[in-house]
């Protein structure tokens, strides 16, 4: 079956990487999903920013102490990231396309103890390949893993979905992963239904507690 370019692709996207340049020389917070990640993780974890863009978030959690590594498919932002981040680890991939093959043939771990998808990433991929990104990644958490992901909710950004948190519960549950939690902010402010943000933690069904099963039918 022929492969469709991603939403992404699809996208103007000029200006999104210099945002963060500037962002990054002026010295402002662009940390809120690392520190929610480190968090999640325990010291000295291996992690896979998902979608990494120009390392922001992998580069700070490497700063922490983890052994941080980021995927993206956009090489200019990959340039950007080995330019600002000289000792982040990246390589260029589709979410839909990442596997521990692909992943040991770059000399990359192929489990890991939290992997982070943030910023969008899962509406703007492929179209009706949600739940192939997340089989992707959930095969590639450790038993124990988790998986941090986030998006707007109400198509914000250009050529975006449209992708309500019980649409992408239901995607979550086909693709053998529980919801755990599920916030509005990366300080973890409550998800608020009329808002158009949600943040989820997520960890593979068959290790969690019977006390989050109730996620996938929300």
């Amino acid at each position: 079956m022929p492969r469709q370019p991603t939403r992404w692709e699809q996208t103007d996207h000029r200006g999104y990487g210099q945002k963060f340049a500037d962002l990054h020389a002026a010295g402002d917070d662009i940390e809120g999903e690392a520190r929610l990640a480190d968090v999640m993780a325990p010291r000295g974890a291996t992690i896979l920013d998902a979608g990494c863009g120009m390392g922001r978030v992998a580069a700070a959690l490497r700063a922490r102490g983890h052994d941080a590594y980021g995927v993206d498919l956009d090489e200019g932002l990959l340039r950007q990231a080995g330019d600002t981040y000289p000792q982040l680890p990246t390589m260029q991939s589709r979410i839909d396309d990442l596997d521990a093959k692909s992943l040991a043939a770059q000399s990359f771990p192929t489990s890991f103890d939290v992997i982070v998808c943030v910023g969008n990433v899962m509406i703007l991929g492929e179209p009706d390949t949600e739940v192939l990104m997340l089989e992707r990644m959930a095969a590639l958490l450790s038993p124990s893993g988790r998986l941090l992901v986030g998006f707007h909710t109400d198509a914000t950004p250009p050529h975006s979905r449209e992708y309500s948190v019980e649409e992408f519960a239901r995607d979550a549950y086909a693709a053998g992963l529980a919801i755990e939690a599920r916030f509005g902010t990366y300080e973890l402010h409550p998800y608020d239904p009329h808002g158009n943000y949600a943040v989820h933690l997520l960890r593979l069904r068959d290790v969690a507690t019977p006390q989050v099963e109730w996620a996938h039918a929300r």
